[in-house]
């Protein structure tokens, strides 16, 4: 059985397509210290069940330090509670931002994969 849950705000939209072997979430607009929190309390509140959560930043045209600690922070979630957290197609703004960072490495094997 799979679902979608949508949030949308004026900078960021989150919609998640929930599926029971993995949910993916995709992001429009601006990733942001405005938003940041909001990405965190959806992830954290609408996918607890969910074993691997995919983000999907396509559509993502902004994101900065608070964007990229939430990114960090949910990761570090999932890791301790035993489920996984992927990014998809990074744009080439974003990549340099990760490569800048040294987190590219962490999310690097699923950074280009094709959506599910």
């Amino acid at each position: 059985m799979s679902s979608t849950a949508e949030v949308v705000s004026t900078l960021l939209t989150l919609r998640a397509f929930i599926q029971p072997e993995a949910s993916v979430v995709r992001c429009a607009g601006a990733l942001t210290m405005a938003t940041s929190a909001l990405l965190k309390t959806y992830v954290q509140g609408a996918l607890p069940e969910t074993k691997r959560i995919i983000l999907d930043l396509t559509n993502l045209a902004r994101m900065d330090s608070a964007g990229l600690g939430a990114i960090v922070g949910l990761y570090i979630s999932a890791r301790h509670a035993g489920r996984t957290l992927e990014i998809i197609n990074l744009s080439p703004g974003l990549r340099e931002l990760f490569k800048l960072t040294n987190l590219l490495s962490i999310f690097e094997p699923c950074a280009c994969a094709p959506m599910l």
